[in-house]
């Protein structure tokens, strides 16, 4: 009798694990499929008919956002647009700031962003399309005290004030650039060279595209003629492991490339790539 309920219990135990073996597998046959096979944002976008895009609107020429209509204008608009006119669907741009421009990628709040610089912080988390614009770095003053900070080396020096705005790729170079220096940093919508203006900081740092647009609707600043630093290129955000909708719009910017797209955009708006 011993005996037979020692058996019982022995099988008992085999026959539970065996079942808890196949409830894992069972969960892991779900789990997989939603893992390797998850839905790419092409096919979403498709089927939903709309494009969402990330912007900051206050990128001059890239991105500008009017007060008076709301509405969305400059190089990278012109960009999505063309992306979205040749896709079928329509768009839809979704307001970002450059502190948050990475998580809304990484959140799903839009299916991609307009150009940012390419960083490997951002590398990280986020994937980048091919790249169609290239772009230096430069300092910017007010005019005035264009004899005083004449140099990169001039501004990198104990008691200048370096303004930045967070979340931007030149908050990080301003660390780099100017290690003896103060940095004061700025929250969007308020901008880094609005604080030189106001002759709350010496300079800020900006590329070389932005602050050609900068220097002539503001004739007070100036850039400091001390030749271009950090050369970056500037690409879309998509999601990071989303290899298909990277692939898809990655050709069509080489696409667009190839048939004259883009150097009618650069001769529209003034700009010249590196």
């Amino acid at each position: 009798m011993i005996v037979r309920q020692g058996y019982k219990v022995i099988f008992n135990y085999f026959w539970v694990k065996e079942v808890m073996k196949k409830l894992i597998l069972l969960a892991l046959m779900v789990l997989l499929p939603l893992s390797v096979n998850a839905e790419s944002k092409l096919d979403q976008i498709l089927a939903s008919g709309e494009l969402k895009v990330g912007t900051t609107g206050d990128w001059d020429p890239m991105t500008m956002k009017d007060p008076a209509t709301n509405k969305y204008k400059g190089f990278d608009i012109d960009v999505m647009n063309e992306l979205a006119k040749d896709m079928g669907v329509k768009i839809t741009f979704v307001p970002t700031e450059w502190k948050t421009i990475v998580s809304g990628i990484t959140s799903g709040r839009y299916d991609i962003s307009t150009s940012v610089t390419k960083t490997p912080k951002r590398a990280e988390v986020a994937g980048f399309t091919s790249t169609y614009y290239k772009y230096g770095t430069v300092p910017l003053v007010l005019k005035k005290n264009l004899n005083k900070f004449s140099t990169w080396d001039s501004l990198n020096k104990d008691g200048v004030k370096i303004a930045t705005t967070l979340g931007t790729s030149q908050e990080q170079k301003a660390k780099e650039f100017f290690p003896n220096s103060t940095l004061k940093s700025v929250e969007a919508p308020a901008r880094d060279f609005q604080e030189v203006l106001a002759g709350r900081a010496d300079g800020n740092i900006t590329s070389s595209t932005e602050a050609n647009k900068l220097v002539v609707k503001y004739p007070q600043l100036a850039i400091v003629q001390d030749g271009e630093k950090n050369p970056a290129f500037l690409a879309m955000m998509v999601p990071k492991k989303d290899s298909v909708w990277n692939e898809y719009v990655s050709n069509w910017i080489e696409k667009k490339k190839s048939s004259g797209f883009f150097e009618q955009l650069l001769a529209k708006y003034s700009l010249k790539s590196l």
